[in-house]
């Protein structure tokens, strides 16, 4: 029986960037992977939304991904295009990247530079907890005795069933085919139905061909289509079938919605789709794992060193769970605004109307990209519980941003030069302190200006946990709080 801190159940973006995040918080991790390489299925993700690069630019390799991808000043909801350009961001865009070549970065970065450990063509088959640890049971015929088990597994996940995780939701109601095939000469372009036409290269265009397309009955994901049922489907839609042929894969996939009535059990815990499903509306699945993992890295890795109790993990879920279901909310809404009948005709002009207005327009695109979220964290301002804003800053040690100082993954206490007497006392090898100044301004997404604090206390996923002022705690507490007591 051998031992690590932490297992983590799948190494796709969510397990990786979590074992990226526990590595660099120094907790011992190892990822147990079915697949025997980093080969993906087309059928997956095909972009990255602002927040996600703010994440990958606060660990240093943001750049990265915007190198491989291409950058859209747009993103859609229910048929809707939405700008943007005025969020304000490094990034205000969405980044059209193939989770293909998503994953083939993040594991040059993880498995190669940080160098975490992966069990390949392995995987959990169950496992058995107590109050010590976790014994994982692997496809491999071994065990390994744990001190915690997390769950990136999937919709179907392993870990979630055997740790007993409910899994509450709505079957599918609606499912639509997704292929990858040579055509000739097709109509380009979204369907009002949904789904619709376009190259699988961006910019050289041409063969082959990504097509989605809405089935006239729900059939379960998980039973591919053959050709010639992609065939007739294009024939019903379009009249041709545009001399389908040499597919390179078809799938399908469904609305159904899902969510795990609790994102912790004891010493298991469940990140991505493992923790939520949901139609691809939007393209948020992906996205929202990745900072399911930011949330959950650095918090278990305080935990499993013993600097922080066990109870810093329950806000995991308390501050995730809240994100996955609005997630559920809005991709089931813009599945409804997709459906083909003259009521929800109407429904879907009436709200691309509305979205035609600057306000509407800015707070749907900052929750879709993931910009708006505020974790309940207590306090007036409101900078406390949402992302820190990139800004420029000036250091002792030269220019650099908010994020650059995340690089590392360590809490951040930013003095501003405004308070007298800032100490980290007792949590100064936890935390780092960087004394700056900032030109502002300070304005955040959805809310606009706010008051530019006198120093900044940020956790390492990015979220603000404290600023000083009437209202707020004593910075002690906050420090106590989130990142252990003094020692």
């Amino acid at each position: 029986m051998s031992t690590t801190e932490v297992v983590v159940a799948g190494g796709g973006p969510t397990g990786l960037v979590l074992a990226a995040e526990l590595h660099l918080a120094g907790a011992q991790v190892v990822v147990v992977e079915r697949r025997a390489d980093q080969t993906v299925d087309g059928s997956r993700a095909g972009g990255l939304h602002a927040r996600t690069l703010e994440v990958l630019d606060q660990r240093g390799v943001g750049d990265r991904f915007v190198a491989a991808g291409q950058t859209h000043p747009i993103l859609g909801y229910g048929g809707t295009a939405l700008s943007l350009a005025d969020q304000p961001t490094r990034h205000p865009h969405l980044l059209a990247l193939w989770q293909g070549e998503i994953e083939r970065i993040l594991a040059d970065w993880v498995l190669g530079d940080l160098g975490v450990p992966i069990l390949r063509s392995c995987e959990v088959v169950g496992l058995a907890q107590d109050a010590g640890g976790v014994d994982v049971e692997l496809s491999d015929g071994t065990t390994r005795r744990v001190a915690y088990l997390v769950g990136c597994d999937g919709g179907r996940s392993t870990v979630r069933k055997a740790a007993g995780i409910a899994f509450p939701g709505l079957d599918a109601s609606t499912s639509w085919m997704i292929a990858q095939v040579d055509l000739d000469e097709p109509a380009l372009g979204l369907r009002p139905e949904g789904g619709g036409i376009g190259p699988v290269d961006r910019v050289a265009g041409g063969s082959p061909y990504g097509v989605v397309l809405k089935e006239p009955e729900v059939r379960l994901a998980g039973q591919p289509p053959s050709l010639e049922e992609l065939r007739a489907a294009l024939r019903d839609a379009y009249g041709t079938d545009f001399g389908a042929r040499q597919p390179r894969w078809i799938s399908r996939f469904t609305d159904a919605s899902r969510q795990a009535a609790t994102y912790r059990q004891g010493r298991v815990l469940v990140a991505g789709d493992a923790a939520h499903v949901h139609p691809p509306q939007g393209g948020q699945g992906l996205n929202v794992g990745v900072q399911d993992a930011v949330n959950l890295g650095w918090k278990l890795a305080l935990v499993a060193a013993g600097t922080a109790p066990e109870s810093l993990l329950d806000s995991y879920h308390a501050e995730r769970h809240p994100v996955g279901a609005r997630v559920l909310q809005n991709t089931m809404a813009q599945v409804a605004l997709a459906t083909g009948d003259e009521r929800h005709r109407a429904l879907r002009e009436s709200v691309h109307e509305l979205l035609a207005l600057d306000e509407p327009r800015r707070r749907v695109a900052a929750m879709v990209s993931g910009l708006d979220v505020r974790y309940d964290l207590g306090g007036e301002h409101p900078l406390v519980g949402r992302r820190m804003p990139d800004l420029d800053l000036e250091t002792a040690a030269g220019p650099t941003t908010a994020l650059a100082l995340l690089h590392d993954a360590r809490p951040l206490l930013l003095d501003l030069g405004g308070v007298s007497g800032l100490d980290l006392g007792p949590w100064s090898d936890r935390v780092r302190l960087v004394v700056a100044t900032t030109p502002g301004p300070w304005d955040l997404p959805v809310v606009g200006a706010v008051p530019p604090p006198a120093a900044v206390l940020v956790r390492p996923d990015g979220h603000v946990a404290w600023v000083p002022g009437a209202g707020e705690p004593p910075l002690q507490q906050a420090l106590t709080t989130w990142f252990g007591p003094p020692a």
